[in-house]
């Protein structure tokens, strides 16, 4: 293609299901070589074509032709646009740009002779070419601003387009009952007129449709079953059967909208106006053009207008909008906040870390929209399916019509009749929308659970999960230790405590952060500490109080001092259950102990045992030491792989792919990369940050293990669904068919059935929007 490559985005109306969407492509693409991409989003009620010199008016014509209102929403002239990805790779490339990442070993300050592996720190890099995609992405699409919808989803139903052209259907056919009962010599033309009403626009799209290369299209079918009717003098059941097909249009554009406005929804959380400090005042400003880097002042019972970081005040921030977590948290200096979340107690100072384009609300809505655009293979094969399924039933009743009276001196009017009737039958309203309308309500359900899945294939596959591999440090536990256990010695439990406390004050070390929380938390005054030092490797020592204090590993202060058998063994049965202990001497005397654990997540054994329940085989993966891992696992019930690297990790994934297990790898996003990628789900856990919603094909917000289990039964429940529209669609059709050869049912009950099971299945596939863990 030669000359520069841009992009134009419309918004499109009046587009409410995948049969739209393929006529607007087919349409659009024929315009000409120039056009290179067509995608067009029925859940944002947009599209957006990548060509090379086609001007916006000649598409906004095109689409008029069709059908539809478009209006242009904006270009961006000479963009690095990449080729459009083929849609088997699109839909499949959810590990194509997977991070990178190295764990450190934490050397220094270890109180437990190196046992307490698990708090390396993990940092990942990016590589270039994905931060260069990503660059291309941003610079490509500035047009991205979460459109949802168009300007009639901001209309009363009964105000858009396609409700007013029902009414209008529904009255004429109300007046040719009432003209015809005054004068039923004229009741042929009466009804024929109130028929037209509805119809005209129905083949006015059929017309379109069939010069733009989709003949065979619902409208068409209609048309010529309508028109069918009309010439062998059916003409009131003509007149109510485009009636009723109208209704379901309409019904199918509520459905359509519904979906649309439950995404909109997530954008309306973010507040319109922030309260910014400048320049020592506190100014109200467009919270959409709020900076990186400025300091927003939110009062208890504001809505947070940005992500960012406290730099001042600590108060119980609703998250429930955002992650779906009920349990407010307590947030203090240094946490992060997002965007749409609730302060409950007391003003915070807030420093902006994202903008309104990039903000956690921003990015779910982004994502869920990928996704409801991403087909799942039983959408795709239903795609496929009515490709040819819609030409062999035209087919089929051209055969029916004419075959009876050809072959065997049936009555011409009656089996005509009947071949309407299964024109209308064929009507694959239904069976069209039975898939999208499901996927789409399952991912916008999850998204506002703190479920996010990339695409209709991610949640299809999420219920034939076999396997479930987690991370430990970080996934199953807390990431940080605690203090479990305080042993006295020769002093008491306080003065163990207290003094430990004293001689770590200053110190940012794990094991260090948890004695100090447990002073904390018992309100304990810490004195002065003087000449402390760490001693590289060992421990720590200072002087409080006038005594020397040694907080150290039990191997150092065995070189000290002697340490009884039976305190050996309290100390080894702690080690046994995976817990650190630092032994403090005060002066020469072996005082007590503090044991400490990298604790599990309060709901990661309700969540272990969830999966269980629904029978998929759950595996601790960790880089952790063998024992601390071995006693989390046992407390856990889940089986145990220890001491290993990230390729360690991706080759247990692999075994247990070809074991025919079908494997989901649930780790932070960071250290995991080789073992996402390599699962056939990949699942990062995590407070909304890039890695989470970028490098797996799904994403837990609130880092609950509960929810890995949610998204499971998300995804059963979805698939379940999907399988009742299927057999709801179809079984009607089959049903009406055999009534209508036999002669037991006609026009009415055939678009009735059409319209009924339409309905069914649109209002059986948002029954999920209603679905809870």
């Amino acid at each position: 293609m030669s000359g520069p490559v841009r992009q134009d985005k419309f918004r499109v109306e009046g587009m409410d299901c995948a049969s739209c969407a393929m006529k607007i492509d087919t349409a659009v693409r024929r315009l000409g070589k120039q056009i290179s991409d067509v995608n067009v989003s029925v859940t944002k009620g947009t599209m957006t074509v990548t060509h090379n010199g086609v001007e916006a008016d000649a598409i906004t014509g095109q689409l008029k032709k069709l059908g539809y209102k478009s209006s242009y929403l904006g270009a961006n002239q000479g963009a690095a646009v990449a080729e459009p990805e083929t849609e088997a790779h699109a839909c499949c490339s959810g590990h194509d740009h997977k991070h990178s990442h190295d764990n450190h070993d934490h050397a220094g300050h270890d109180h437990s002779d190196h046992d307490h592996a698990s708090h390396d720190h993990k940092t990942h890099s990016h590589s270039h070419a994905h931060e260069q995609k990503q660059m291309q992405a941003k610079e490509a699409s500035p047009l991205h601003m979460h459109d949802h919808g168009t300007d009639e989803d901001s209309k009363p139903w009964w105000q858009q387009g396609k409700a007013k052209l029902t009414i209008a259907a529904g009255t004429a056919l109300v007046a040719a009952y009432l003209l015809g009962h005054f004068v039923p010599q004229y009741e042929i033309y009466i009804f024929s007129a109130a028929m037209l009403v509805g119809l005209v626009p129905i083949a006015r799209r059929a017309l379109a449709g069939a010069r733009f290369g989709t003949p065979f299209s619902i409208e068409t079918l209609m048309t010529v079953a309508a028109v069918g009717a009309l010439f062998i003098g059916a003409v009131e059941e003509a007149a109510m059967v485009v009636f009723l097909f109208l209704i379901g249009e309409l019904l199918e554009g509520v459905a359509a909208r519904r979906a649309r406005n439950s995404i909109r929804g997530l954008a309306d959380l973010v507040p319109k106006t922030a309260r910014v400090e400048k320049d020592g005042q506190i100014i109200e400003q467009d919270a959409s053009t709020l900076a990186l880097g400025a300091v927003i002042l939110v009062r208890p019972g504001d809505r947070i207008a940005a992500d960012g970081e406290i730099i001042s005040g600590n108060s119980a921030v609703n998250e429930a909008p955002v992650t779906g977590e009920s349990t407010p948290k307590n947030k203090e200096v240094g946490d992060k906040v997002f965007a749409g979340t609730i302060n409950s107690d007391a003003v915070l100072r807030v420093k902006v870390t994202a903008t309104a384009q990039n903000n956690t609300i921003a990015r779910i809505i982004a994502q869920v929209e990928e996704a409801q655009e991403s087909k799942a293979p039983t959408e795709r094969f239903i795609d496929r399916f009515s490709v040819w399924y819609t030409p062999a039933v035209m087919i089929l009743a051209a055969l029916v019509a004419i075959i009876p009276p050809l072959v065997a001196g049936g009555d011409w009017n009656e089996w005509i009749y009947k071949g309407l009737a299964i024109l209308l039958i064929g009507c694959p309203c239904a069976l069209v929308i039975s898939t999208p309308a499901a996927i789409a309500a399952g991912l916008s359900s999850g998204a506002r659970r703190g479920l996010l899945m990339k695409g209709g294939a991610v949640l299809e596959s999420a219920g034939h999960v076999t396997a479930a591999a987690f991370d430990k440090t970080g996934t199953l536990t807390e990431g940080k230790p605690v203090v479990t256990d305080i042993i006295a010695f020769g002093s008491s439990e306080e003065e163990v405590l207290r003094y430990a406390a004293a001689v770590e004050q200053g110190s940012s070390h794990p094991l260090a952060v948890a004695i100090l929380k447990a002073a904390e938390d018992k309100k304990l005054a810490l004195p002065q500490v003087h000449d402390g030092a760490a001693l590289g490797g060992k421990g720590v020592s200072g002087t409080v109080d006038g005594k020397a204090i040694l907080l150290a590993s039990p191997k150092a202060i065995a070189a000290k001092t002697s340490i009884s058998d039976a305190d050996q063994k309290r100390i080894a049965d702690m080690n046994d259950q995976g817990k650190t202990v630092s032994l403090l001497m005060i002066g020469d005397q072996l005082a007590g102990g503090i044991a400490m654990r990298d604790e599990p997540r309060e709901d990661a054994r309700q969540g272990i045992k969830a999966l269980q329940a629904q029978g998929i085989r759950t595996i601790m993966l960790t880089g952790d030491n063998r024992r601390t891992a071995e006693a989390i696992g046992r407390d856990l019930g889940m089986e145990v792989h220890a001491e290993m690297m990230p390729a360690d990790k991706r080759r247990v994934v692999g075994e247990l792919k070809a074991d025919k297990q079908v494997v989901a790898k649930i780790g932070d996003g960071i250290n995991d990369a080789p073992a996402l990628a390599a699962a056939d789900l990949g699942i990062a856990m995590g407070g909304g940050t890039d890695v989470a919603l970028e490098t797996a094909d799904a994403a837990i917000m609130h880092g609950r293990v509960t929810d890995v289990a949610n998204m499971i039964d998300l995804s059963k429940t979805t698939m379940a669904n999907i399988k009742q529209n299927i057999t709801l669609a179809i079984g009607l059709k089959v049903v009406f068919l055999i009534t209508t050869i036999l002669g037991i049912t006609g026009l009415w009950p055939a678009i009735l059935a059409d319209t009924g099971a339409t309905v069914l299945v649109t209002a059986n596939a948002m029954r999920l929007l209603r679905w809870k863990p």
